[in-house]
């Protein structure tokens, strides 16, 4: 069983700071996003994705809730693919387009992902 807690407190951290910003900053552009709320809806679809992929599930679309969804969309995204990779045995890869990866290692990128984005809304 792999530890995901650290995925799951940085997204959690990150929703929770998403649900409390006024319009004013959610709507606020940051670097390569029209705004901190398309940056985070960017994320959750990554990580939406990635839980896809470790579930052996079809592709599909994540949709735009809104700019007062962000933090909830990136919290359900996030915990999706936290269960996913904590059901996956010791040692077992993830088929990604790009080939397979060591779940330790998609574990990493996702939380490397969450807290770039972090810092990137500040």
């Amino acid at each position: 069983m792999h530890d995901v807690q650290p995925l799951v407190v940085a997204v959690d951290g990150l929703a929770d700071r998403f649900r409390s910003l006024p319009q004013s900053k959610l709507l606020g552009a940051v670097p390569g996003h029209a705004s901190r709320a398309a940056a985070v809806l960017a994320l959750a679809r990554r990580l939406a994705a990635l839980a896809l992929a470790v579930e052996g599930g079809p592709e599909r679309e994540f949709p735009d809730a809104g700019a007062f969804a962000a933090g909830d969309q990136l919290a359900v995204a996030g915990h999706d693919l936290a269960a996913a990779l904590a059901a996956l045995p010791e040692g077992a890869e993830v088929a990604l387009p790009d080939g397979p990866v060591a779940v330790g290692e998609l574990l990493a990128e996702a939380v490397a992902a969450v807290r770039e984005t972090a810092s990137l809304c500040g």
